[in-house]
């Protein structure tokens, strides 16, 4: 049954203004025949350390050394794509660190605005939806693709402002996503509806009732239609006992430590809370599609727990030359590949709740960056790096594109789930189609 049916019922008898603002929140058990695929976007701040970062174009990852910043995720490198040489190559207004994020996944221009940054000219949001949410248009689009939450952004000390430097996500043009860095409302928005369904469920019994009460009231014809109200009123009711019983029986709600506050100091413990609940949340079907922002573009996390004073943001200003600097950076770009890794090894842990394997088998975790190089604010050659198994590409690999625009990237990772557009964001960098990756 879909979402539409149900309001058109409930409008129909009634009872929109009680139950209609549950029917968001329940998940579509429509049958699937293979394992779903997922996406998980992850983004770093203030560019990577080439020469630490990149390794020499293979066909096999898993022969020779790592470079120092990918080492941490040396178990996963037979499911590893680095590709190098792609750069967003997005003009216009804002300066790079603005353009690099707010570009960064919605391929397009950002809006002329009065935000200003830097030495170029100020902007304002994106122009366009980022490639998460189409994607997650498409799978909400088809009943036995659709979730509950259809994706969920997450963050870990994004600052509390809204401007262009703290979006990555875009519902649409001017609509910019905030990631919730809160790990206790992220633990609320996931598992914190059964009042809500059972509430909703209380709705349904009364709906019952009226409309049993109502067919001994109506001719044969009227009759009928009543019927298929009541189906609907049926199916929903299973719906919301399935929801129950498969949370209840597959995934305990997480039990998060109380009292960790948003805090620099408290980075490490906030980033393994909301990697908990977000592998919770794909395993338990809550949504496909997720990402995990760290800070923000010119984040300036200072990582003590590394022995680093400094802000991030200000070391990646100083030049190569400066030797401390360099190996503080590279100790924080290892600390957020450290990161990466855990969240796949708790994916790979994880059995695939729809079929063999484990959850990684069937996810890509994609990390970024809004630079490719912090002291020269460069966007070109954006550490794109890929882990897992999902969306049918050839992993084990490191691939040099030479150049290539990073919407043609975009548009694979759109075509890995079926959805098959010809172009996404500005057309104008499109030309070409996805990148093979497959």
């Amino acid at each position: 049954m879909s979402l539409a049916s149900r309001r058109d019922f409930l409008k129909a008898a009634g009872y929109s203004a009680a139950a209609l603002p549950f029917l968001s929140n329940l998940p579509c058990f429509a049958g699937e025949t293979t394992s779903p695929q997922r996406l998980i976007v992850v983004f770093s701040p203030n560019g990577t350390l080439p020469n630490h970062f990149w390794p020499e174009p293979s066909d096999d990852l898993t022969q020779g050394e790592l470079p120092q910043i990918l080492q941490p995720l040396a178990a996963f490198r037979d499911r590893m794509l680095t590709m190098h040489g792609v750069h967003d190559q997005i003009a216009g207004d804002g300066d790079n660190h603005m353009r690099g994020i707010g570009c960064l996944l919605t391929g397009i221009e950002l809006f002329p605005g009065n935000i200003q940054g830097g030495s170029h000219t100020p902007a304002g949001w994106a122009s366009g939806h980022s490639i998460d949410q189409e994607i997650v248009r498409f799978l909400q689009s088809n009943p036995a693709t659709q979730t509950r939450l259809g994706s969920l952004e997450l963050g870990v000390v994004v600052p509390d402002r809204a401007d262009t430097w703290t979006r990555m996500i875009y519902a649409g043009p001017n609509r910019p996503l905030a990631p919730i860095d809160d790990p206790y409302q992220v633990l609320a928005r996931m598992y914190g509806d059964k009042q809500r369904q059972a509430r909703l469920a209380s709705v349904l019994d009364d709906v019952q009732e009226e409309l049993a009460f109502a067919s001994r009231q109506i001719g044969e014809e009227d009759r009928a239609l009543l019927e298929r109200h009541t189906t609907f009123v049926r199916e929903m009711e299973q719906e919301i006992a399935a929801t129950s019983e498969a949370v209840a029986a597959d995934h305990a709600v997480p039990d998060l430590e109380p009292g960790v506050y948003e805090a620099n100091d408290n980075i490490p413990k906030l980033s393994r809370m909301q990697i908990e609940l977000l592998v919770h949340g794909l395993a338990a079907g809550f949504m496909r599609v997720g990402s995990l922002q760290f800070t923000n573009s010119v984040g300036g996390a200072r990582m003590k727990w590394l022995g680093v004073e400094k802000s991030h943001h200000g070391l990646s200003h100083e030049p190569d030359s400066n030797q401390q600097a360099q190996d503080d950076l590279l100790k924080i770009n290892r600390w957020y590949a450290e990161e990466i890794a855990h969240l796949c090894r708790r994916l790979d842990e994880t059995p695939e709740p729809a079929g063999s394997g484990s959850m990684l088998d069937h996810t890509l975790v994609l990390w970024t960056n809004e630079l490719g190089k912090g002291n020269s604010h460069t966007l070109n050659n954006i550490p794109w790096l890929a882990v897992g198994g999902g969306l049918g590409w050839k992993m084990g690999r490191s691939l040099d594109f030479s150049g290539e625009p990073h919407n043609r990237l975009l548009l694979a990772l759109a075509h890995g789930f079926g959805h098959t557009i010809p172009t996404f964001g500005n057309p104008d960098y499109c030309g070409r189609g996805p990148l093979a990756l497959a």
